[in-house]
C-alpha cells in the first residue's frame, strides 16, 4: 500500500468508525442495569460479558493501529458493574484515542501489524475490522434486548421504539421504504 492510499482508507473508513461508535454506545446504553446476567444460550456470553467484549476489542483494534501491534487487551475494571458503566468507559476510551489517530501519519498507516499470525496488513486496513467486529456484536446484543424487556435503539434510520422521524406515542411509526 502507497501512503496516499493509506490515507485515502483512514480518511473513509475514520467517520465511519466515528459514526458506528455512537451507535454502539446507544446499543450499551440501552442494556438494563438489571438484565447483565442474562444469557440467551449457555454458550452465549452474558450481556455484561458481551457489551465488554464489543468495548474492549474495539479499543484492541484502535491500539493496533496506534502502536503498530496487537497487545493484550484490558481487563474489565472491577468498578464496571453494569453495560452503561462499559458504555461510559468505552467513550472515554474511544475519546483518548481519537486525536493519537487523527496524528498518525501516511507512512504509519501504511505499515503492515501482524494480527496473530493470521493477517499483515496495513495499519489503516484494521479500522474497517474494527468497524465489522463491533457490528457484527452489536448485533447480537441487540437482539438481546427485546428479549430483556428492554427498547431496542435505532441502530440505522429506526427501531420499532425509536421511529425516524420521531412521532407522536400515540401514532403509527413510519416505515422507510423497502429497498
Amino acid at each position: 500500500m502507497a501512503p496516499d492510499q493509506a490515507r485515502f482508507l483512514f480518511r473513509f473508513l475514520f467517520p465511519q468508525l466515528q459514526s458506528e461508535q455512537a451507535v454502539t454506545k446507544k446499543i450499551l446504553s440501552a442494556v438494563p442495569a438489571d438484565q447483565t446476567d442474562y444469557q440467551p444460550h449457555p454458550k452465549a456470553m452474558n450481556a455484561l460479558q458481551l457489551s465488554w467484549h464489543i468495548a474492549v476489542c474495539e479499543i484492541w483494534f484502535l491500539d493496533a493501529v496506534i502502536h503498530l501491534r496487537f497487545g493484550e487487551t484490558e481487563a474489565m475494571p472491577g468498578e464496571i458493574k453494569t453495560a452503561a458503566d462499559v458504555s461510559r468507559w468505552y467513550d472515554e476510551s474511544f475519546s483518548k484515542r481519537v486525536p493519537l489517530l487523527e496524528s498518525l501519519s501516511a507512512e504509519h498507516l501504511m505499515t503492515p501489524v501482524d494480527f496473530l499470525g493470521l493477517r499483515n496488513d496495513p495499519a489503516a486496513a484494521y479500522l474497517n475490522i474494527a468497524i465489522r467486529h463491533s457490528v457484527h456484536h452489536r448485533g447480537q446484543l441487540s437482539t438481546h434486548l427485546r428479549a430483556m424487556g428492554a427498547q431496542v435503539p435505532a441502530i440505522y434510520v429506526e427501531s420499532a421504539d425509536e421511529p425516524f422521524p420521531p412521532t407522536d406515542e400515540d401514532a403509527e411509526p413510519r416505515m422507510p421504504p423497502a429497498f
